[in-house]
């Protein structure tokens, strides 16, 4: 896996990702999730909301974990993901 991180390390990094700095590159998270949403409830003739979205993501993440050479950053992006779930969740 490369660098050796420890449950810290994934959480810290996760937090860094989903701070106000990414703000700036990609707007307001919960609005983005909102978007994403709508777009996919279009879609798919479903109704999906924001939480929806980023518990999925998450899932896609620990799909990634399946197959394929073992990656950090799909744990630390899994991480960030269900935290934005909780935030999105708890607003």
């Amino acid at each position: 896996m490369g660098v050796v991180m420890k449950s810290y390390d994934f959480l810290n990094t996760a937090s860094i990702l989903v701070s106000d700095d990414r703000h700036a590159t990609h707007g307001d998270k919960t609005l983005n999730h909102v978007n994403i949403a709508k777009l996919w409830s279009a879609y798919k003739d479903v109704e999906f909301t924001a939480h929806d979205v980023a518990v999925m993501m998450a899932l896609l993440k620990v799909a990634r974990t399946k197959l394929g050479n073992l990656n950090q950053d799909d744990y630390v992006d899994g991480a960030g993901y269900l935290a934005i779930a909780g935030e999105i969740v708890s607003e």
